[in-house]
Parts: C-alpha cells; structure tokens; sequence
C-alpha cells in the first residue's frame, strides 16, 4: 500500500520543542528555557502531533527526549489552571465528573510514550518538576545530569499527581520511597534517583547526560527495529503480569517476529565488525488514507 499520508512535521509547526530526525534517531527537545519548559496547551497539542507522526511514519527507530536551559520541565504551566476553557469546575458534580475526561486527554499523551513503537531514552536536567516527572516515568532509559531533581510538586499545590507518576513510579522504585515522595513533595537528587532505579546514570553536566542518551539511542537503532519493538512490548507485559502469562505471551511475539534473515544478518554483522542492515518498520495507516487514496484514483 502506498504511503499516502504526510508523516512529516514541519519545524515551523512547533513552538514548544525542536525536532530533529536523523540516523533513525528523533531528538525531540523541550525548548521554552524562558518558561522553565511548562506544560502548555501548546504543549500537549504539539506534542500529541509529534508522537502520532513517529508512531505511524516508521522512519524513527529510537526517540530521544531532552530539555533546554536551566530545568528539564517545571510541569504545568499555572497560568493554565486560570484559563476559564481549562479550570476544573469544581461548583457541580457534572462538572467535577468532566474533569475525568480532561485527565484522560493529557494521560493519553504520556501513555502514547509508553506505547511508542520505538524506545524513548530521556536526558534530564534541572528541575524534573510535576508534569516533567509524569513525562519521563513513561520513558524507557533516563539519564541525568548531577544538578537534576526529581519533585512530585501537585502535593505541594493541593492536589494529587495524576498524569502517571503515582502509577508508573511504583514499578520502577521502592514503594516506600514513592510514597515519601508523594506525600512530602520533597526533591530527590539525580545521585538518589539512580541508587533506586529511576536514573539510569548520572553525568556531570547536562551536555554530557544528552550525549549519553544519544550514544544510547545510536546503539539501539542499530539492532533490528521489529526485534526492537517486540522487546518492549514483552518488558511492558511482563511488568504487568505474572511469569507464566509473560512468558506465553512473548511465545506468540517472538514467532510473530521471527527471522532468519535478521539473525543471519545481526551474526555477520558482528563477525565483520559493520553495521547491521535492517528493514525499517513498516508505516501505519488509518482509514482516511485508505479514503485519500482511493479518491485520487477515481
């Protein structure tokens, strides 16, 4: 089928974050340093775009996220919360019952990270405050620089972290630990982090956490990209469920997956100390392509 959709995104398209796509590699950074990188309604819209167009294109086969400026992300922008479009009403159960659905747009957006086709590494300095800790719990691989802190801020201003943080944090820290953070809003340093699992490494500075990430990123696009995805659909699914279930069903996605060609490959590969040479993931397409392509037929 041919790829009639447009998965390119414009640079001019974005005012919150800079994409670069090269190497099989999308860096995606986080780029309003004046505002402490918050969390906008220009944020989820862009950010949305952005992971709908890699998710579907196939032409990345990594992503990486990092940041600009003093902090990774300071989360929610407050002046959001003053906005009459987005300020929970709070006066009538009808409109405290919509606040679900408001919450399940912007959970949406971190869960699309979770289930990216591609692995997401993060390089996070500074602040990783409310929304930015949310955002980089659904990453695959965190780095971070020695100046880093992670913060689940909402307690402090009254409310409960809600965009995935006191769910995904208990699976990869002490349980103990995410409660302390959670009821306290206390900032746990990148050397604490790491010693419980959330920070793969810690860097000296900021550039050299990005470099880290990035070198990451070219290690993995250099594996093949199906293997790659199946990897992280078994990791997700075992985390989630018992031993004999995860098992079973990595049975299904290895068979599903399977090549001789690739293991052939990746072996000679290795033998002759040159890079791989692997087919990209095929692109995704939905109805309104197959409706565009059958109307420039006609």
């Amino acid at each position: 089928m041919p790829n009639t959709h447009d998965h390119r995104l414009q640079a001019a398209d974005l005012s919150c974050f800079r994409l670069d796509l090269s190497d099989n590699i999308a860096h995606l950074v986080l780029n309003r340093p004046q505002a402490l990188n918050t969390m906008s309604p220009a944020f989820w819209r862009e950010m949305d775009s952005v992971l709908d167009m890699l998710q579907r294109s196939g032409q990345a086969r990594v992503l990486v996220i990092s940041s600009t400026g003093k902090h990774f992300s300071a989360g929610m922008a407050l002046e959001t919360f003053a906005n009459p479009q987005f300020a929970p009403n709070d006066r009538t159960p009808e409109g405290r019952a919509a606040v679900v659905d408001m919450l399940a747009q912007m959970q949406t957006t971190f869960n699309r990270l979770e289930e990216l086709r591609m692995p997401v590494v993060c390089a996070i300095q500074g602040g990783c405050i409310g929304g930015g800790l949310d955002l980089v719990a659904a990453a695959c691989i965190r780095y971070a620089s020695a100046d880093a802190f992670f913060c689940v801020q909402e307690i402090n201003i009254g409310m409960m972290a809600d965009l995935g943080s006191l769910q995904r944090l208990p699976k990869i820290m002490p349980l103990g630990l995410v409660k302390d953070l959670a009821y306290t809003g206390r900032r746990m340093g990148a050397q604490e982090a790491a010693t419980h699992g959330l920070v793969n490494a810690v860097h000296d500075t900021h550039e050299a956490a990005v470099l880290a990430a990035l070198a990451c990123a070219r290690e993995i696009a250099s594996k093949p990209p199906v293997a790659i995805w199946g990897s992280k659909q078994v990791i997700n699914y075992a985390r989630d469920h018992g031993v004999r279930d995860s098992l079973q069903q990595l049975g299904w996605v290895q068979s599903g997956i399977w090549s001789n060609r690739h293991v052939l490959e990746a072996v000679g590969a290795m033998q002759a100390k040159r890079a791989g040479d692997f087919p990209p993931l095929e692109a995704l397409h939905d109805f309104s392509d197959i409706q565009t392509a059958q109307s420039k037929d006609s």
